[in-house]
């Protein structure tokens, strides 16, 4: 086992990896900006490092400065969280060639599953369901259009390199296709950096579902089941539960072992999500794979009793899982609702100092958080102030313990999307599981 480690973020998750950490007996190291210098997370590990400015490129994203922090505390591995460097494979190629551990994938599995395009052509080759759409990366607006009207709309175009609906365009007909292609593609030159992109069938009313899977390094990989992430607007989730009404024990099996099949075929090490598109028939289709711990991991460890933080480190000090399939487990249900400091109404951020800070408590309740009262909230990263999550038996129980708990969050000084999370709980259609990824549209439209 380690015994010290590095956390190469911020906020939340890398207050969440401390605290794993320290129950392992693992000392650890925060680096932080200078806009975090007075972060929980800094105040609770065992030393801290000022890696620059405010800006993520010189702080938080700079490679550099993390490996030198790591170098002078003597840390043998870096956790990086999720988001800044978690699927970047030339960090994790960084963190081996200095001798230090990088909990996470290999550089390679990172690099094959973060390129979409080579992503769904892998998970074609094992055996996993791909919706139809173009082969490769599609360039020319000519091939394009002709690739559309074969599949027939709507289509939906995707950056390569894409991620958090970046680069991502849904056309609904042929006489909007140019401009959206010309958008998506420019669209994802900005955000990525590379321009590419590709084309899909489009589905109009989605579920998405995501299985949980984790391997260690000697060829052992678990499903953990799924997490349904339906509940999203711009295509960020806003709220995540574990079990999926829709997914019953078979389709649980089924799905598990498409993961896995895909893990295994990269040769695939650690934590990761693999994405599905499931339509009204319960079809479910290959989306992408996440190479890294999700946002929404913690209804996950509810509903299965792993604690997945922990089995990441532990895998990647060179242990084996402390499971096995048929330990796996599916009991109660979980939900997780993502408290952001942004206007409800328009989901416009809305940072500042938190005057007031009151989290709920009591049965069946976690907040994950790295916020308090004072707090500044900077205008320079993600507007997460707290993951509200609730365990119950059932989801009748589940959804009425989030709702109470919603009433106990006392934020004040900055908006919140609590009112947001209060009205979603309140639609009868949540309530029956009667839900897509079109489900917020009732309430916001998407920005033209």
């Amino acid at each position: 086992m380690f015994k010290k480690i590095l956390i190469a973020n911020r906020g939340e998750i890398a207050l969440r990896v401390i605290r794993a950490c320290k129950e392992l007996g693992i000392k650890t190291v925060a680096v932080h900006s200078t806009a975090d210098a007075n972060s929980l997370h800094v105040r609770f590990a065992d030393q801290s490092v000022c890696i620059g400015p405010p800006k993520s490129s010189e702080s938080y994203l700079n490679v550099p400065s993390i490996i030198s922090a790591a170098e002078i505390t003597d840390a043998e591995a870096i956790h990086p969280g999720y988001g800044f460097l978690a699927e970047n494979p030339s960090f994790a190629e960084v963190c081996n060639s200095a001798g230090i551990k990088f909990i996470g994938p290999s550089p390679e599995s990172i690099k094959l599953m973060g390129d979409k395009a080579r992503a769904r052509e892998t998970a074609k080759k094992a055996g996993v369901p791909i919706l139809p759409g173009s082969e490769g990366v599609m360039t020319e607006e000519t091939d394009a259009i002709a690739l559309a009207r074969d599949l027939g709309f709507p289509v939906i175009i995707k950056a390569v390199a894409g991620g958090g609906g970046k680069g991502m365009r849904v056309v609904m007909d042929e006489a909007e296709f140019a401009s959206a292609f010309m958008m998506a593609q420019s669209e994802a030159l900005a955000a990525f950096g590379n321009a590419d992109v590709y084309i899909e069938k489009y589905i109009t009313q989605p579920r998405h579902i995501e299985i949980q899977i984790i391997a260690d390094e000697k060829g052992n990989i678990v499903s953990l089941g799924e997490r349904e992430c339906s509940i999203q607007r711009r295509h960020q989730k806003l709220i995540e539960e574990a079990p999926s009404v829709i997914v019953d024990a078979a389709l649980r099996k089924k799905m598990g072992d498409m993961a896995i099949a895909l893990a295994r075929t990269v040769k695939y090490r650690n934590a990761g999500t693999i994405e599905f598109l499931m339509d009204e028939n319960r079809n479910f289709y290959f989306m992408e794979m996440n190479t890294r711990v999700q946002v929404e991991h913690p209804v996950t460890e509810l509903v299965t009793g792993v604690d997945l933080v922990k089995e990441q480190i532990r895998v990647a000090s060179g242990l084996p899982l402390s499971f096995t399939q048929d330990d796996i487990r599916i009991k109660g249900h979980s939900i997780e609702c993502r408290v952001n400091a942004e206007c409800p109404d328009k989901f416009i951020p809305s940072p500042g100092t938190i005057t007031a800070f009151n989290p709920p408590g009591g049965p069946g309740v976690r907040v994950d958080t790295a916020a308090y009262t004072q707090y500044l909230i900077p205008p320079y990263y993600d507007s997460m102030i707290a993951k509200l999550i609730v365990y119950a038996d059932t989801r009748d129980a589940a959804i009425m313990r989030m709702k109470r708990a919603l009433d106990e969050f006392i934020i004040e000084g900055v908006k919140t999307t609590i009112p947001a999370h209060k009205k979603i709980l309140d639609d009868p259609d949540f309530q029956q599981g009667n839900i897509s990824t079109k489900f917020m549209e009732r309430y916001y439209s998407p920005p033209s």
